[in-house]
């Protein structure tokens, strides 16, 4: 067995796992990197789940994206969240 290809395999994997995937809820605001045709940059998130819905706030297209496709695209997220904690 040969530890050093191991060690070379292990390694590799770790440089191939993305950035961490947004955090997102219905109706949060956010902006892109790239403009839309229509000169807008921000989005409002329609849907939920392995794709996720936008919506121009320009021009009102309506677009879908797998969360690593709106990762790479995301500039911010405009939406404040306030986290509530539970009492322990």
């Amino acid at each position: 067995m040969n530890h050093e290809f191991l060690f070379t395999q292990i390694h590799s994997l770790s440089v191939i796992i993305p950035k961490m995937l947004p955090d997102l809820r219905l109706n949060d605001h956010l902006r892109l990197r790239k403009q839309h045709p229509c000169g807008s940059y921000e989005w409002i998130v329609t849907r939920l789940g392995a794709d996720i819905g936008l919506e121009c706030k320009g021009c009102g297209r309506r677009i879908m994206l797998t969360r690593r496709e709106l990762a790479k695209r995301l500039k911010t997220n405009l939406t404040e969240h306030k986290d509530e904690q539970p009492d322990s």
